[in-house]
């Protein structure tokens, strides 16, 4: 990352992917305030250089919004999650594989709060359309079926779960 803001500068397209990089890599350490600051940078970058509307910007949104989550900062995330599923629908389309993964994201955000039935009812609609989009055999469908097969279990509702993991 350093190397990269020395030849190509703060603002290069390759710096700002080396600097979301090392912030997902100290969010996962638990260096989060480290981690914020990294992203935020970045997101703020891209949004003023890009447009909020750009795939890189949106990348960046997401990527903020999951360090919020790892540090439970549930409406943070959520706020920023549906910012990005607002603009992908309208840019992509709702059944986008980029919208559907933003729509999986919020989907475990709401699990990871007990908010069962709007994690439920999200997460299917995701499988549901990636089944039609995609096909039976994608690669999606099975995540997200493990998606929708946690919820279940986390639940407690095991017959469920079990049926959708075999």
């Amino acid at each position: 990352m350093e190397t990269k803001k020395r030849v190509h500068g703060q603002e290069h397209p390759f710096t700002l992917t080396s600097m979301e990089n090392v912030a997902l890599a100290l969010s996962k350490q638990g260096r989060w305030m480290e981690a914020e600051e990294l992203a935020v940078q970045v997101m703020e970058t891209r949004e003023r250089d890009l447009s909020q509307k750009h795939p890189d910007t949106l990348t960046g949104i997401s990527n903020l919004a999951s360090i919020y989550q790892v540090q439970g900062r549930w409406m943070e995330a959520e706020e920023l999650e549906q910012q990005v599923i607002d603009t992908r629908k309208r840019v992509l389309g709702q059944e986008h594989p980029d919208t559907l993964t933003s729509m999986g994201n919020i989907a475990s955000t709401f699990c990871m709060q007990r908010r069962w039935m709007e994690a439920e009812e999200l997460a299917v609609q995701v499988m549901e359309t990636r089944k039609r989009v995609l096909g039976q055999e994608h690669p999606d469908i099975l995540t997200s079926m493990d998606s929708v097969a946690s919820t279940f279990c986390k639940q407690g509702r095991w017959m469920k779960a079990e049926k959708l993991a075999i």
